[in-house]
């Protein structure tokens, strides 16, 4: 056990995955046990995605021991400070502010690196962007509306997308860590610089459109954020990048991307947070629901969009457009 025989076991929250994770504490020593079973969970990616963010000069958690074969890994423990609980109590740590600059930064420390996209991490391409965003028809519209969505409607959704998932590829891609939000990002006082924000929940990484991240993060499924913030870690961002500092072709792709990125995670939120009401027993998402489909109708809006909205106009009416009637799965 690596010198952790008959250490005290304490459950730490869970996520929307089948992870599950424990403190576990020794002689004034802590760590962090995950729990991923096979074949449901792989820890593999979760390990080689941590050591290559360390080795980027980031705060992932340290990996001290691993066994992918029953899908256990034992982390550093970052402690307790995540940014959802800082945000909840002021008193824990930093302004809204302030947390918001250091995960941007993070971001830019990440889009400036040449070498920050591991080898042979997966595209976050056509087909992938796709896929997800149809967990909106294949889940909360049957939950929704009672009946599978025929497959002549999905067709039309997918051709309302695609060319809009072609155009992203015209980017360079960077490293995108998918899950960049409040909820997996930690406020480490005792560091300085970018690493004071400790970085959870990136095993799913892709190599994708630089806007994504960034998006995430200002568009958070779980809290509302105010615009004014938004605007001003954007223009954080932006002055970051030559091309983006000043108003201009650059920065109107950048936007569109965003746009564009925002709506196909927004109509992904809403189906994932469905089927972990219906397949996995896990209802507590659904109250999101509604702010989701705010922000999905807010990226709507964008031109470039059109086709999308148009579609959604036609199959899925405003009054659907909340928490679905959906029950629980007996677990």
């Amino acid at each position: 056990m690596h010198g952790w025989e008959g250490a005290e076991r304490r459950p730490l929250a869970g996520d929307a995955s089948f992870r599950r994770y424990e403190r576990i504490s020794r002689n004034g020593r802590r760590a962090v046990l995950m729990d991923a079973p096979p074949p449901k969970e792989d820890v593999r990616p979760f390990v080689r995605l941590a050591r290559h963010l360390l080795a980027l000069g980031l705060s992932a958690p340290q990996i001290l021991a691993e066994d992918p074969k029953d899908g256990f890994v034992l982390l550093e423990d970052l402690g307790d400070f995540t940014y959802t609980s800082v945000l909840a109590d002021p008193k824990l740590g930093p302004d809204e502010e302030t947390l918001y600059r250091l995960a941007v930064d993070v971001l830019v420390h990440l889009h400036r690196r040449p070498n920050a996209i591991p080898p042979a991490l997966p595209a976050y391409d056509e087909e992938r962007l796709l896929t997800e965003a149809h967990l909106l028809t294949d889940w909360f519209m049957p939950a929704t509306l009672g009946r599978v969505t025929p497959d002549a409607d999905r067709r039309a959704y997918a051709e309302a997308w695609r060319p809009l998932f072609a155009a992203l590829a015209e980017s360079p891609p960077v490293l995108v860590l998918r899950d960049y939000h409040v909820d997996n990002l930690m406020w480490l006082p005792g560091r300085s610089g970018v690493a004071a924000c400790g970085v959870l929940d990136f095993q799913d990484a892709v190599a994708g459109h630089p806007a994504y991240d960034l998006m995430s993060l200002l568009e958070d499924a779980r809290r509302d954020i105010r615009p004014e913030l938004i605007q001003t870690m954007k223009a954080r961002y932006f002055r970051a990048f030559p091309a983006l500092k000043t108003p201009g072709p650059a920065r109107d792709g950048f936007e569109t991307a965003f746009a564009i990125l925002a709506a196909q995670r927004h109509a992904k939120v809403i189906g994932i947070f469905t089927r972990l009401c219906i397949r996995d027993g896990k209802a507590d998402y659904l109250l999101h629901i509604p702010r989701v489909w705010r922000l999905l109708q807010q990226a709507l809006v964008h031109p470039a969009l059109a086709g999308v909205r148009a579609w959604l106009d036609r199959h899925v009416p405003m009054a659907s457009r909340g928490i679905p009637p959906c029950r629980p799965a007996s677990r």
